[in-house]
């Protein structure tokens, strides 16, 4: 009996799918809710757009400056390899645009907040919004809600408090702003500070476990809660107030429209994943990445965001990447996927990550496309080796979660141009799934003489032949 192993079977040469095709693939459930409406006399989505654009024309306009005069080639934009502008660069940039060093610092903050600006190391360059800031009122929109969610950042914390007293009141404000929302009108700051002292104190309630059995006698310990609110409060409303969120003064604060309209956005991101079958606010980032499995992108993309508004950044991106680490390669490419829409502050850990080869590939992929490159073209940044290790983790996924047929389309996202090529370097890469991925194919292919080969292939990886 001959060999039927075909001498050179031709693989069809497609353009590489995106890194999430194959869950985009598999997802055949459609996302029947109604597109919310924002409340009554919220301005539309143009003039919104036009009021952010007002708001941050001077960080637009830092942003351009460094776009133009710090570019490859360029000199540095800081001094300490992180977002700190040095002192030569503000003074240039204040002579070039006729501001004050401290304006040019200022803006330069507000600009990196809002995404319109990106410091890696010592250089900078423009985010990607920058680019689409003229024509695109959705990327407008985006950058102004970056900034929203870091109000905190936007203005100097008081220096005479503990630390742990700021972050109660960080995660106290979303529900003082959910009152001002609501409220539609002037709330007077002793509401206000009504309101926050019931929260905070609800936190540390939260906080308060019962241990079983014999105890030791608790030490005493200061509780940094206890010192009054009120300069808290005061800080928190200014930095809000210092974002374009509210107007603050005479003993009272008012939502503005993009204020009211953010707080509407979040509440309704919240609304949507409490309603989901998975309940995904409340689980963990590994749960809710496999309840976003049987979504279409949008709809993921979605509660992605829902699920992000939930839980303070660092947190999130720590959980999604410990996700991403596990065994389930689905999991690893809708993880990225969820970190695409966190953005530029994932960025430090996912550079973090380059040196894990499990996640380099994906890491890559999604520095690509964040440094603004297109997604179809993105995977020229990878390797060979990275490209192949890639193809054969989502050939997992699809196996583990697919059906056979788009087993066998997989096939044509390899860049290899024959199948002896391709068996040769995945046998070569090492994927630790890689016997399971050519047993899946080899029955799933309609070709015998190709299913053959493929078996071959696993076999000799199974046993560690030649």
């Amino acid at each position: 009996m001959t060999s039927r192993i075909p001498r050179d079977s031709r693989l069809r040469l497609v353009r590489p799918r995106p890194l999430a095709a194959a869950p985009r693939a598999m997802n055949q459930r459609r996302s029947r809710r109604p597109a919310p409406r924002p409340p009554e006399g919220t301005p539309a989505p143009a003039e919104l757009a036009r009021m952010a654009r007002s708001g941050l024309a001077a960080a637009a306009r830092v942003a351009r400056w460094a776009d133009a005069a710090l570019g490859p080639g360029g000199d540095s934009a800081t001094a300490d390899g992180k977002a700190t502008l040095s002192d030569a660069t503000a003074e240039r940039a204040a002579r070039d645009l006729g501001l004050t060093p401290a304006q040019v610092r200022g803006d330069w903050d507000t600009a990196r907040l809002a995404g319109l600006v990106e410091v890696h190391g010592d250089s900078a360059r423009p985010g990607w919004r920058l680019r689409a800031w003229d024509r695109d009122d959705s990327a407008v929109l985006r950058g102004w809600v970056a900034l929203f969610d870091a109000w905190s950042l936007a203005h100097p914390e008081p220096g005479d408090r503990e630390a742990a007293a700021v972050a109660e009141v960080v995660s106290a404000m979303p529900q003082a702003l959910s009152f001002l929302q609501l409220s539609a009108g002037p709330v007077p700051v002793e509401q206000l500070l009504d309101l926050l002292e019931q929260r905070v104190t609800e936190l540390r309630t939260a906080r308060c476990e019962i241990p079983y059995g014999p105890q030791p006698e608790p030490v005493a310990e200061p509780e940094p809660t206890d010192a009054p609110l009120a300069p808290l409060l005061d800080w928190a409303l200014r930095a809000l107030a210092s974002v374009g969120a509210l107007t603050y003064g005479d003993g009272q604060a008012t939502l503005t429209p993009l204020g009211s309209w953010a707080v509407w956005v979040k509440l309704e991101q919240i609304c949507v994943a409490a309603q989901s079958p998975a309940g995904n606010i409340e689980q963990a980032a590994e749960d809710m990445l496999r309840g976003c499995a049987q979504l279409r992108p949008n709809a993921a993309r979605a509660e992605y965001r829902a699920w992000l508004a939930a839980r303070p950044v660092g947190s999130a991106v720590t959980e999604l990447l410990g996700a991403a680490r596990g065994e389930d390669a689905l999991l690893r490419g809708l993880a990225f996927e969820a970190l695409r829409v966190v953005g530029a502050p994932a960025e430090p850990d996912v550079r973090g990550v380059l040196a894990e080869p499990t996640l380099r590939p994906y890491a890559l992929l999604w520095l690509a496309v964040h440094d603004g490159a297109d997604p179809e073209d993105a995977h020229e940044v990878l390797t060979r080796e990275e490209a192949t290790w890639l193809w054969v983790d989502t050939a997992a996924a699809v196996a583990d979660h697919g059906e056979a047929p788009l087993l066998v389309r997989h096939l044509e996202s390899a860049v290899q141009p024959t199948v002896p090529m391709l068996l040769d370097e995945v046998r070569a890469v090492g994927h630790p799934r890689t016997v399971q991925v050519l047993v899946a194919l080899a029955a799933a292919h309609p070709d015998p003489a190709l299913a053959k080969a493929v078996r071959r292939a696993a076999f000799q990886v199974h046993t560690g032949g030649g």
